[in-house]
């Protein structure tokens, strides 16, 4: 079952969310840095948004999307903070992405919106709940162009972590109709030990200042 924006918005508002890190993950600079983003960008569940910063900096048209009203909010001030006030966020349901016009066009999937999508720990959060991570894929399919690509980065199962951690065989298995999984390699993901993670994070090597990178995918997944 997916959790509700109140849900998101309690661990925002709260500085409990343990992917809100004030830097982007290593792993997407990594692959805007080998210059693998181009065009129109989606970051869906772009949380307080970092990645989308990051990327407008850089001169991208990007777009960062979030279900919590609250990490909005977070990520227009940390945008406002960077001197970056001209990124554009909005509040949409990353289940609901294909519905929308903006995105889809009219009927859906006769004008996909974006290029190239970046999702950084989003996909995992569906990890346990097919259905909803059936809905998620199918409404990428329906905003990605044909040729475009998404760029995904989740939480990994091959060793101890936290948070809703998933095998590469979800990934495969969730990738095949309409899609080409061009690569799936092991990385790193960067997280903060909250309250929340405390428990799960007890084994793990943390740093001075509370961050801990732990396994997971990152896949560039081309839309056909």
């Amino acid at each position: 079952m997916t959790r509700p924006a109140d849900f998101w918005n309690s661990a925002y508002d709260n500085d409990t969310a343990p992917w809100v890190i004030g830097e982007p993950q290593p792993a997407i600079v990594a692959v805007e840095r080998a210059g693998e983003i181009q065009g129109r960008i989606l970051e869906p569940g772009c949380g307080a948004g970092e990645h989308t910063i990051l990327l407008t900096r850089l001169g991208y048209d990007v777009l960062g999307v979030d279900l919590s009203p609250s990490a909005i909010d977070q990520a227009r001030a940390n945008a406002a903070a960077h001197g970056v006030p001209q990124v554009n966020f909005a509040v949409a349901d990353a289940l609901a992405l294909g519905d929308d016009p903006a995105f889809a066009g009219n009927p859906p999937g006769s004008a996909p919106a974006f290029d190239t999508i970046v999702d950084s720990a989003l996909f995992h959060v569906f990890g346990t709940d097919p259905e909803s991570r059936a809905a998620y894929v199918a409404g990428l399919h329906t905003v990605c162009k044909p040729g475009g690509v998404l760029h995904l980065l989740a939480l990994s199962d091959a060793e101890p972590g936290f948070g809703p951690r998933i095998s590469d065989a979800v990934i495969r298995e969730s990738f095949t109709t309409g899609w080409e999984l061009e690569r799936l390699d092991p990385t790193r993901y960067r997280g903060r030990v909250t309250a929340g993670v405390a428990e799960q994070a007890a084994t793990l090597a943390v740093s001075p200042d509370g961050l801990v990178d732990v396994a997971a995918w990152i896949a560039r997944i081309r839309r056909l």
